[in-house]
This record gives C-alpha cells, sequence and structure tokens, in this order.
C-alpha cells in the first residue's frame, strides 16, 4: 500500500541496466561468431504510430471511404453503369401508381422507351444529366414479384395512400422486405388535392407520425406536380446506396429480354437467351447461373448485344425519326436488337466449368469388409475348434439341430440362476404387501371403466360435407394448441408405453450423466443422406478465402454495367412461358460449391404476426437470400454447447436454430420462412439469418419417463408408474434419476413384477415432487427438399392495417 504522499515515478525515471546473471553469457557470444540473430519486430510496435501519423492515415481512411461513395453514386445510371433500376411498390389499394408513372414519363428533354416484356414498366434516358432510369411496378399482393425485384432493385419507391398509408398487404409486404433485406427506399404521396387545405396539412402530420416506426428520419415526397417528381428523381439519384450482402458478392442481372430456342431432341427442354444488365460483379461463363424460383443451370456462351439503353442511340439509316417524338418503342422483346451486331464476348470452357453436380453418389460397397487374410482365417479356425463341445445326441441329428440341444451341466446352471433371481425377489413385506394392494386396485379400476363404456352409431346423412372440413380443421388446429400447451407445461415428457417394453420402445435413447459436458460422437450412427452430401473441412476458412478472391483477384467476363446476353442451357419451356406472363426473371451466379447440398443452419426468431402452432418436421417455404425451396426442417435451441436439444415446436419467445439439408450458401444472408394455408397464401412465421454450414451440429432429442413416489423414506423411495414392469427397471438401471425439486438419485432394485422400483435419492423426497428419468436421441432432419415452390394466392386487402408495433422485423 502506497502511502497518499509517496513519490512516484514520472516516465523520464532513470533506467538501470539489468543484472546479466550466468557464468557463461561470454562463450555463447564466443560461439555465434559474430552473428546477431534477427530481432523480429512486433506488431504491436508497428501499429504504435505517433499522433500526427495517426491523424493522417484515418484523414487517408475518410477520403477513400468518400472517394468510393462517389464513385458508387456517379457510376451508378450513367453511361458506363447499369440503368438505375427503381421499383414502384404500391402500398394500399388506393394508391395511384399509374399517375406516379405518368409524371415520371413527362420529364423536360428526357426519352422514355416502354417495356414490351412488363406491363407498367419503362426506361427513362435523360442525356443532358447523363443519367438513365428503369422504373418496373411490383403489387403488393404478388409477393414473388416483389421480393425478386427487391432483390436486384437499386431503389426501391413506396406509394402511399394521403390518408391510410398502407393497408394488410402493403403492411405483410413491408414485414417481408425488411426481413429480407431493404435496399435504398423513397416515400411517395400522390394525390391529396381534393382535401382542403387544412385538412391536408393534418393527414399529412397523421401519415408522418404513422411512418415513424417503419421508417424513422424518412421524408414524405408529395408526388403531383412535374416540380415534385424531379425533385423525386434527383433524390434516388444522390441517395446513400444500401447495401445487400448476398447480391454485391456475386454477379446479378434482370432479363430485359428473353428468347427460347428449343432443344433437337425435346421441345420442352432448350437454351434460353437472356439479356440484361450486368450488377454486382464481373460474370464469368464458366461459373453455374441461379434463375430465381427455377434452379441451377450452365452456361454455354455470352454475347455483347448493342446498348438497347444508350445515352447516345446510334441511328440506323432508313429508319424515320420525328425530332419531337419521345416515346420510342422496343421492337419485339428485344429480339432484333439481339440478333443485330452481336459481339460473343466468351465462351464456356468444359475443363473449367462448373459441373451441376449437387449430389454425392453413394457406393454401397463402400463400407464393405475385405477379404479376410490366411491368418484371420486360421485364428477363427482354432477359436471354433476350441469352442467344439461332445454332446449325446439321438442319431440323424444334424449339426445345426445339436447347437440347440442343452447339455445336463447347463441345465443346472440355469437352475441355480433362477435360484438367485428368487431369492433377489423377496424383498421387504411392507413393501410388498404395498405394491400387492395397489396393482388390484389398479385392474378393478380399470375394469370398472370398461364396464361404463358403450359404442354408439352415428348417422351420417344429417352431415353437411363443406362445414364438416372446416370443423375437421378446427379439431386440427385445436390438437395442436393442445399439443403446444402441454409440451410448454410438460417439456419432453412422454408417457410409457403399456404393450410394448420401455427397452424395446426406447432402444435408440442412451442416458447421459451430463448434457452439457458428456461426449457424443458426430460421426457416430449416422443416416444414409449424409452420404449424399457435401462436407467442408473448414467452412469459415473456404467462406473468407472466396471472399478475398473477389474482392482482390479480376475475374474476366462481362464486367459490371455492359449489356449482354447470356445463353443458359437445358432451361425447361416453364421459365420462357413466366416470363412472358410479366413475372420478373431474375438470375444469380454461383460461388463455388453453392449448387452442393448439405446441412444448412438458420437462426430465425418468430414473427409476432403469427401465433398459429409450428411443429418441427412440417413442410415450410423457405426464402434464403436468393433461393426459395421448400423443407421439412428441425427446431433446436441456439447454445455455444457441442449439443443442442430439439424443440418440438417454433417458440415466441426465444431465437431458435432452424436445420434442413439445402444447397451451400455462403452467409451473410437473410431468410424468411412461410407456412402455406389450405387456401394457397403464404403467412410469414420467422425471419433471421443463414447461421452455418455444418453437417456436425448434434441435435439431440430428449425424453422424459416421469414416475410418482409412492412410499417415501428418509432417502429412499417406491417410484411406481415409470416402467411396468421388472425388465424394463433393470435395463433402465444404470441411468440417473432427478426431480422436479433438484433431487438426484439412482435406482436401486426392482420390486415386483410390476414396475416398481426402490430408488435412492440424495434427500428426503416430497410427496407432491415427481420422478424423472432423461434419455437421449441424436435426430436428423427428413431430405424433403424442394426448389419448386408454387405461387402463393395474393393477398386479401383489408383497408385497416395492422398495429406497426405489433409486426415490426428489422
Amino acid at each position: 500500500m502506497v502511502a497518499a504522499g509517496a513519490h512516484r515515478p514520472g516516465p523520464l525515471k532513470q533506467q538501470n541496466k539489468a543484472h546479466k546473471g550466468g557464468k557463461h553469457s561470454g562463450s555463447s557470444h564466443r560461439r555465434a561468431g559474430g552473428r546477431v540473430s534477427v530481432k523480429a519486430q512486433p506488431r504491436r510496435r508497428l501499429r504504435d504510430l505517433s499522433r500526427v501519423d495517426r491523424r493522417h492515415q484515418a484523414l487517408q481512411l475518410r477520403r477513400q471511404r468518400k472517394e468510393a461513395v462517389l464513385v458508387e453514386k456517379r457510376s451508378l445510371g450513367s453511361r458506363d453503369g447499369p440503368p438505375h433500376l427503381v421499383v414502384l411498390v404500391p402500398l394500399h389499394s388506393r394508391a395511384a401508381a399509374r399517375d406516379t408513372l405518368c409524371l415520371l414519363q413527362s420529364q423536360d428533354s428526357a426519352v422514355v422507351r416502354m417495356d414490351e416484356g412488363r406491363a407498367g414498366g419503362f426506361a427513362l434516358l435523360c442525356p443532358r444529366l447523363k443519367q438513365r432510369w428503369r422504373f418496373l411496378t411490383a403489387q403488393a399482393g404478388d409477393l414473388h414479384a416483389v421480393l425478386d425485384l427487391a432483390k436486384v432493385a437499386d431503389s426501391l419507391l413506396f406509394i402511399l395512400d394521403p390518408a391510410d398509408g398502407w393497408d394488410s398487404a402493403g403492411e405483410h409486404c413491408l414485414s417481408c422486405l425488411f426481413a429480407q433485406g431493404l435496399p435504398s427506399y423513397a416515400l411517395a404521396v400522390p394525390g391529396g388535392t381534393d382535401l382542403p387545405p387544412k385538412k391536408r396539412i393534418d393527414a399529412r402530420k397523421k401519415l408522418a407520425k404513422a411512418i415513424e416506426k417503419r421508417f424513422p428520419e424518412a421524408k414524405l415526397f408529395p408526388l403531383n406536380t412535374e416540380q415534385e417528381s424531379s425533385l423525386l428523381l434527383r433524390h434516388l439519384a444522390t441517395q446513400k446506396q444500401r447495401h445487400l450482402a448476398f447480391r454485391d458478392r456475386r454477379a446479378h442481372l434482370l432479363a430485359y429480354a428473353a428468347e427460347f430456342v428449343p432443344g433437337q431432341e425435346s421441345d420442352l427442354v432448350g437454351t434460353l437467351r437472356v439479356s440484361g444488365f450486368v450488377r454486382g460483379q464481373t460474370l464469368d461463363v464458366n461459373s453455374l447461373v441461379h434463375i430465381v424460383g427455377h434452379g441451377d443451370f450452365q452456361m454455354s456462351q455470352v454475347d455483347v448485344p448493342p446498348d438497347p439503353l444508350s445515352l447516345n442511340p446510334r441511328v440506323v439509316k432508313g429508319q424515320k425519326r420525328s425530332q419531337d417524338m419521345e416515346v420510342q418503342d422496343d421492337s419485339v422483346n428485344g429480339t432484333d436488337e439481339m440478333e443485330e451486331d452481336v459481339k460473343v464476348l466468351m465462351k464456356a470452357d468444359p475443363n473449367k466449368q462448373e459441373s451441376l453436380q449437387s449430389e454425392v453418389v453413394p457406393d454401397p460397397m463402400e463400407g464393405e469388409q475385405t477379404w479376410p487374410t490366411e491368418e484371420e482365417l486360421q485364428e477363427a479356425e482354432a477359436s471354433l475348434k476350441a469352442n467344439r463341445r461332445l454332446v449325446k445326441v439321438p442319431k440323424g441329428t444334424s449339426k445345426y439341430q445339436a447347437a440347440w440341444i442343452v447339455d445336463d451341466a447347463e441345465e443346472g446352471s440355469e437352475k441355480d440362476d433362477d435360484d438367485d433371481n428368487e431369492d433377489d425377489d423377496i424383498d421387504d413385506d411392507m413393501m410388498e404387501e404395498a405394491v400387492s394392494q395397489e396393482g388390484e386396485s389398479s385392474e378393478e379400476e380399470e375394469e370398472a371403466a370398461e364396464e361404463e363404456c358403450e359404442t354408439m352409431t352415428v348417422s351420417e346423412c344429417l352431415r353437411d360435407d363443406r362445414y364438416d372440413e372446416k370443423v375437421e380443421e378446427d379439431e386440427q388446429m385445436l390438437e395442436r394448441y393442445k399439443q403446444e400447451r402441454m409440451d410448454e407445461m410438460f417439456p419432453d415428457e412422454v408417457d410409457t408405453p403399456r404393450d410394448v417394453p420401455a427397452r424395446v420402445r426406447f432402444q435408440k435413447y442412451r442416458g447421459l450423466k451430463s448434457f452439457r459436458t458428456s461426449p457424443w460422437d458426430p460421426k457416430e450412427n449416422l443416416p444414409r443422406d449424409y452420404a449424399r452430401i457435401f462436407q467442408f473441412q473448414d467452412f469459415s476458412r473456404t467462406r473468407k478465402h472466396l471472399f478475398r478472391q473477389i474482392e482482390k483477384e479480376e475475374t474476366e467476363g462481362a464486367s459490371v454495367g455492359w449489356y449482354v446476353t447470356l445463353h443458359v442451357c437445358n432451361v425447361p419451356v416453364s421459365v420462357m412461358e413466366s416470363f412472358k406472363e410479366g413475372k420478373p426473371l431474375v438470375l444469380f451466379s454461383l460461388l463455388p460449391h453453392e449448387q452442393k447440398m448439405s446441412v444448412l443452419n438458420f437462426l430465425v426468431h418468430r414473427h409476432p404476426s403469427n401465433s398459429e402452432p409450428v411443429r418441427a418436421k412440417e413442410e415450410l417455404i423457405f426464402h434464403c437470400g436468393f433461393r426459395r425451396f421448400r423443407a421439412s426442417p428441425l427446431f433446436s435451441q441456439h447454445t455455444s454447447a457441442d449439443k443442442h436439444k430439439l424443440e418440438r415446436f417454433l417458440r415466441p419467445d426465444a431465437a431458435l436454430v432452424v436445420t434442413v439439408y439445402a444447397p451451400i450458401t455462403f452467409p451473410p444472408a437473410s431468410v424468411l420462412l412461410f407456412k402455406q394455408r389450405s387456401n394457397g397464401m403464404h403467412d410469414l412465421i420467422a425471419t433471421g439469418s443463414l447461421l452455418s454450414v455444418d453437417p456436425d451440429r448434434i441435435v439431440i432429442k430428449r425424453l422424459v419417463l416421469s414416475g410418482h413416489p409412492f412410499k417415501i423414506f428418509t432417502k429412499m423411495a417406491v417410484v411406481r408408474y415409470m416402467f411396468f414392469n421388472r425388465e424394463d427397471v433393470m435395463w433402465f438401471k444404470p441411468v440417473e434419476l432427478r426431480t422436479k425439486w433438484g433431487r438426484r438419485g439412482h435406482i436401486k432394485e426392482p420390486l415386483g413384477t410390476h414396475g416398481h422400483m426402490k430408488c435412492h435419492f440424495d434427500g428426503q423426497l416430497k410427496s407432491q415432487d415427481t420422478v424423472l428419468l432423461n434419455l437421449y436421441k441424436r435426430v436428423f432432419p427428413k431430405w424433403t427438399y424442394d426448389p419448386h415452390v408454387p405461387e402463393p394466392v395474393p393477398w386479401v386487402r383489408s383497408e385497416s392495417a395492422l398495429p406497426v408495433q405489433e409486426v415490426e422485423m428489422e
């Protein structure tokens, strides 16, 4: 303890030489021969910069970030970059989307080009501002179209109603967009001019207050005049772009034009020529592409046709153009431009092209035993000779029959064992009498209950089939609610079956001394489906290596902003049919290994707008990053241990991990879980993100067998109703017992033949306590992966939206 007035040395204290211990320090220098070892400077000293250097370094980093933001703003929508893609999303049935489109088209000195492939879409070219936009409209009720366009959009333009803002369909759309990842956005409010000025101001204040929860610090743009539309365009062009991680590291493309060329073998499969602007990263022809909603495909060729949205279009001879014309119609789906002046950029190299193989083909003979060696055969023959015995058998008896004949000595040993078992059955008289009395009373109660029951026949002529279908659905939902409630009150507890021995019913389960610390081999007793999947030796290291390559190495291919035509091979004709119907066609390039199947783990939270029980292994619809698929997942707890307990239901109050078989995806990637109703609508039930790709994550199912204390002594107790025969008690004797009030113990011996057992605990039990026995088994997800998700029925709109506080999931 230093006194208050004691001297404390400052930074300029005198530093004396340290004492050189040892007598041979000089000899070591002589042995070195004058060589001096290289002294590595630690990294900590390299980071210790002076104050001026630190300030200079911070200034340089700030300038680099500012220049990067400026370069991104200037390239988006410019001559060298892709057009600024703006998606209009009307959030209310009364939102005037057509008026908004008309106002955006009426810009001075701007050229408007209408989209033939999609209704309501057009391109806006401003040579004076050196900017170009592409506008598309997505209805809030069409969930897949909204989510697919939001995956590739540079900006979202939400159209609000001046009175109510958004309705229930708009609320559902916003919940899904916030969970998937929201790009840059703007809020526009067309209309409201028919209201008086005072009511108009009050409605604007009310709307601004309503959007505070969803869009904090967002600005509302009125959209009634050309000047206001010009301000909105300027805001869209200059605002800071929000990045979505899953698309920034992959090349992606929204189809501007498409053409289907049938194959030689079948008209249902052929080559799809998709034209559009490359975004995100450089597109390599040897990589795979994923068409959202349709699957993974290979490319054979990449062409570079003329840019249909060029700021300085080339005038073709013989084509008449009026100077006053502002609206130009494209040729049929852009196919004429695709065929005219097309330059082949690169063709796929079969040696470098990624394979479409998604599963490992297991070898059924891989785990078979090899032919034994001569030494093993000699050892086996010697052991057979040693085990041979002479037995007197009748004449004509075969070797197989002789093996089953019991010798007299063996009969004597069996009798001795029976005598020992009879001695073990003799217990305390008081306990035996209590057990017998309880067994007789339970049998009498069962007989009385059977006598009271009777069967009745119910006529079906008075039934309304349609109404009863609804009643059956209600009964199923009621049963699910009961199961969820019982699982909350008595977690993992099950009744021991009476007709099947417990040692047979629970033969795949085991006991653990400690769920947290007891070892469990992740490679033990794997299912056959694990032979079909791929696994990384170190997934995080592979992910870091791939992302480092994307950032540093330059890939050969189509650069960002180029207008290209992709020749996608072996595509079904249904893809072209959906594009002709007006649905967006979105393509993403895949990183290496992303077409292969593995075990994916997602960390999700239950969405507060959904309260129906969701049981494990029910079929759900996943929107993971740029993919969507159907699968039956497992739910488990999110802990830092090496074993994770299975949850039978999706909990509303905790984060859970969802495990499925699915194609590999490198995080970060968002995930949305939907459940399909009987009428075809999709309900959002959970949102989250991709946690890991790890087949070795151990999910343990726990079963709890419960028993009740029948006779209680100081540290002993007779427990009943856990088992119903003597052999089950002996089988589960090594497993430790616990009680709901914190006592621990073990089975000492069985009593009688009806499953009663004498147990020893670390303290005296209470009469209202319950004795529990925990059993554990590793579980695996079902292989139900299906990449084809049916289109959802449009959301039914209602005028009043749900309260924003209840459905907020950002």
